[in-house]
């Protein structure tokens, strides 16, 4: 597949660019000073022992909904009475925002960009869960276009204007821009206005960028 002669890839941004929750339960067990192993919700790496991640996967609840519960699960085992995302992520995750960015997107995100293709984040929620002091830490997104974060805008994918929002601040159709989440509800939302897109494996993050680049007509090795 050809990329248009002006093209976009378009970036979520939890679970994404920045590795999940789940994969760094080591790390916030450390951090947190839990024992290892406290941590057992697995999310997309095990569904059939995260009830609550199963529920919200058939639409029962947001991924909003999902993260509160679980940030005042953590809280409670350390015996406090976290109200918001952003506690569970600065208490889990520390200073070096970096370390929880997946290496296959820093090589995509200066791919992209050195092949001048323009770059753009599309996010439910990158301020509320990470705070915009943490976003001031990532050099990374200097490399960005447009971010687009429903933190502000209050208009959540997969409604269609969120989509409409970061093709305007673009100022390119959809169709020239290829979508990246790890969401299947969002994917579907995009599909429908247009994009073209690529359903992220968290699982496998390389392969999943790989695609992408090659929707872009790049490669990433």
């Amino acid at each position: 597949m050809s990329a248009p002669a002006e093209s976009a890839l378009v970036l979520d941004f939890g679970g994404v660019i920045s590795k999940t929750l789940f994969e760094t339960h080591d790390a916030t067990e450390a951090a947190l000073g839990l024992a290892q192993g406290t941590l057992t919700w697995r999310g997309p790496f095990a569904e059939d022992t995260d009830p609550l991640w199963s529920a919200m996967q058939r639409g029962e609840l947001s991924e909003r909904d999902y993260w509160l519960a679980r940030s005042r699960e953590v809280g409670r085992l350390i015996g406090e009475d976290w109200k918001d995302m952003q506690t569970f992520v600065r208490r889990a995750r520390g200073a070096d925002a970096m370390l929880v960015i997946r290496p296959e997107a820093e090589r995509t995100i200066r791919i992209a960009r050195m092949a001048g293709r323009k770059l753009a984040i599309l996010s439910n929620e990158l301020d509320l869960f990470y705070g915009a002091e943490f976003r001031r830490r990532l050099p990374l997104l200097e490399h960005f276009d447009v971010i687009v974060d429903a933190t502000h805008t209050k208009i959540l994918k997969p409604d269609p204007r969120a989509y409409g929002a970061v093709c305007d601040a673009l100022g390119l159709p959809p169709q020239a821009c290829v979508f990246v989440d790890d969401q299947e509800r969002n994917i579907k939302g995009a599909i429908a206005c247009g994009f073209s897109t690529v359903w992220f494996d968290v699982r496998h993050p390389q392969d999943s960028y790989r695609r992408a680049l090659q929707m872009l007509g790049l490669a990433f090795d």
